[in-house]
């Protein structure tokens, strides 16, 4: 039929995210091994007036802020093979502190902390903390450990904006305490783009006849393993995750979202 699917998120497709992921792959770190990442603060009941659907089923952290962190976590690292996840909540009832409805009670449905072990078939792992249960506020924790450095990478929420992209180099043999890391700079300020890249990538791929990045066979995969991660919870053991997903391109390096592609026809 020709039907093409895209999925969010595509902020994977930001200029900073695909110059880490280019440079990872170009082996600048290495053979990647391990990855960490962290998302937690008090929760959306601060701020939104009608925050009780983020705690319902379906929601909770895993599923709200989840997709963003896993979705980039397979771009890196290829497809998840199991996870094991732990998972609580702080009460079973929140309130609404803003808007015209503050004051009314809600029930929390779902874990409202979730801490993840990932294991990916290409032999690396990861763990994740989502959590809508801490006072400190700590987001866009995203950081992949290979044999030779660390690449800290920008917030996977977003698209970017004044965010470096860096990579930690190895103590010296021999160093002295108190140790002084040595850093890269691959990029001193990720350029906001914004919206639309990956609307952009699939019109592009369709008039040239290839294929876009954010396809539905990421999007399965990545809501397969969520799943996954909230049947471990319930369970206490490992799930292993029935799907898998081929690698997954990047755009290349003189990609240009603001270049005009279309030839413009006189009337």
């Amino acid at each position: 039929l020709g039907l093409k699917l895209g999925i969010a998120p595509d902020t994977v497709l930001g200029t900073g995210w695909q110059t880490a992921k280019r440079a990872i792959e170009a082996g600048a770190i290495g053979t990647p091994l391990t990855a960490v990442t962290s998302m937690q603060w008090q929760g959306p009941d601060v701020f939104h007036p009608n925050a009780s659907f983020l705690y319902a089923k379906g929601a909770g952290p895993l599923f709200d802020i989840g997709p963003y962190y896993f979705t980039a976590l397979v771009h890196l690292l290829g497809p998840i093979a199991s996870v094991v996840a732990t998972g609580s909540k702080s009460r079973d009832t929140r309130s609404l502190v803003v808007g015209p409805n503050a004051g009314t009670d809600f029930p929390v449905e779902v874990p409202t902390h979730v801490s993840v072990l990932t294991a990916f078939e290409q032999g690396g792992n990861a763990q994740s903390l989502l959590s809508f249960d801490t006072p400190l506020f700590r987001h866009g924790v995203f950081e992949v450990n290979g044999t030779e450095g660390t690449i800290v990478l920008p917030d996977p929420n977003t698209f970017g904006g004044g965010h470096p992209i860096r990579i930690a180099r190895p103590i010296p043999v021999g160093a002295s305490w108190p140790f002084e890391q040595e850093w890269e700079t691959l990029l001193d300020e990720e350029p906001t783009v914004g919206r639309g890249l990956g609307v952009l990538d699939m019109a592009r791929a369709i008039r040239g006849g290839g294929s876009h990045i954010a396809t539905g066979h990421v999007g399965y995969h990545v809501l397969d393993a969520m799943v996954a991660v909230e049947e471990s919870v319930e369970r206490r053991s490992f799930v292993e995750v029935e799907s898998t997903v081929a690698p997954i391109a990047s755009l290349p390096e003189d990609f240009d979202p603001l270049a005009a592609t279309l030839e413009t026809v006189a009337v």
